[in-house]
């Protein structure tokens, strides 16, 4: 009789675990269709109004006016206060309710932004549009509070995937980055349905995934390559922190000197223009792939990554909109291949190491780091990419872009911390 009683409970445990995973399977499929068409066109878009800057340098010069419209169309909908990707965040684990006109406004402003010559990037849009469009399916189809948070991260996976082709990065970040130390693994089928979905509709359409060829990338471990490459993780550590701490103090003082929403993203704008003509170039408007793409091939200036931190620091600090990881991922190629030269290492790879390292120092996401690496050059070099994101991590401190990111368990030693990453 006690035997099959816990055969009946077994049964309904398997049952129950079986009607969930049909759920999430459906919610998958369905998030990842309805993200993933989302973020190719945000994609589509962003690359046209890409080559529409490069090809007429006047766009610049409408930056200010740009950042009036953006300005207007959060306040025409009343989210003239919106945290950006910081609210997803807090979305996840708090439960919040997203706007789903978070979605039509991050897109449009993104494209402005690009359109215009600021610096940012495009992943934060992909977190939003993909977070803000999942958490509304969820309400529409009545999820309770803990599958809500979980459908929201399948729509940041989706987004994500959507526009850079790594779906296990996607995956792997948006259970890491929430809070630092806990993964909701419960998120981890509909995770990964939505971000090969969205990942596999940009290929469809014919949009190639992000990839990189690195040279000089040794065929073995050598002992003193290792050295080498922390002390470049080092270097990025460093980085981070000086990367977040402009990021937050130029943002600070905006609102400390300029207060007025208005006043302040008109100048910011004037600012973005008066910084691309004294460093003479374009290089730092947009997100700049192209200029990645050339640090990957061991060709950088060297005060390349200290631009590209001023200029992100002075858009985003302004109110423009869009993402800080495409900004961060220049800084740490761009260092990496200056900084690789001086170490003896060949200035590709140390490129790649240096965007690997950066990136997991501001968003303090160890494991997406080093999955990223192999999604975009290949597992030939994986123990030098899991030493620099371990090195950056670790000496990085308590620092991010994303301030409603929580830091769980010290850096340090294995206990519990539980505080805000700044």
């Amino acid at each position: 009789m006690l035997r099959q009683e816990e055969i009946f409970r077994e049964f309904r445990s398997f049952q129950k675990g079986a009607k969930a995973f049909v759920r999430w399977l459906i919610l998958g499929c369905v998030i990842g269709i309805t993200v993933g068409l989302v973020g190719l066109g945000f994609h589509l878009a962003l690359e046209q109004v890409t080559f529409l800057r490069q090809e007429h340098d006047f766009l610049l010069w409408l930056l200010p006016v740009g950042g009036l419209v953006i300005v207007g169309l959060y306040c025409a909908a009343g989210l003239q206060n919106d945290r950006g990707t910081n609210f997803i965040l807090v979305a996840v684990r708090s439960n919040e309710k997203l706007s789903l006109l978070t979605a039509p406004l991050i897109f449009i402003s993104t494209i402005i932004t690009h359109l215009l010559g600021g610096s940012v990037g495009r992943e934060g849009a992909a977190l939003q549009l993909g977070g803000c469009i999942a958490s509304s399916i969820g309400r529409w189809v009545h999820l309770n509070e803990k599958d809500e948070r979980i459908i929201t991260m399948c729509g940041m996976s989706a987004g994500f995937s959507a526009l850079f082709g790594t779906p296990v990065t996607a995956v792997v970040f948006a259970m890491e980055v929430i809070t630092v130390g806990v993964m909701h693994y419960s998120a981890i089928v509909p995770c990964i349905l939505a971000a090969l979905i969205g990942a596999g509709l940009s290929a469809w359409a014919g949009v190639a995934p992000a990839s990189y060829v690195l040279a000089g990338v040794p065929a073995q471990i050598d002992f003193a390559v290792c050295l080498q490459v922390a002390l470049l993780g080092l270097g990025c550590a460093l980085l981070s922190m000086v990367f977040c701490l402009c990021m937050e103090g130029v943002g600070k003082a905006y609102q400390k000197y300029l207060p007025n929403r208005w006043i302040r993203i008109f100048a910011g704008g004037c600012l973005v223009i008066a910084l691309t003509y004294l460093s003479g170039c374009r290089d730092y408007n947009g997100a700049g792939m192209d200029i990645i793409a050339l640090a990957m091939q061991g060709e950088a200036k060297p005060e390349a990554f200290l631009l590209k931190i001023i200029f992100t620091a002075v858009t985003l600090g302004a109110g423009y909109k869009g993402g800080e990881i495409v900004p961060s991922f220049f800084v740490g190629a761009t260092f990496g291949c200056v900084a690789g030269s001086v170490l003896g290492l060949s200035p590709s790879f140390a490129a790649g190491l240096g965007l690997a390292g950066l990136f997991c120092g501001v968003t303090n996401s160890p494991l997406a780091a080093i999955l990223l690496c192999v999604e975009l050059y290949g597992a030939g070099g994986l123990p030098y990419y899991a030493l620099v994101c371990a090195i950056s991590y670790m000496l990085s401190g308590y620092y991010g872009l994303y301030s409603e990111q929580k830091i769980m368990y010290s850096k340090l030693k294995p206990e519990f911390i539980n505080r805000n990453a700044h």
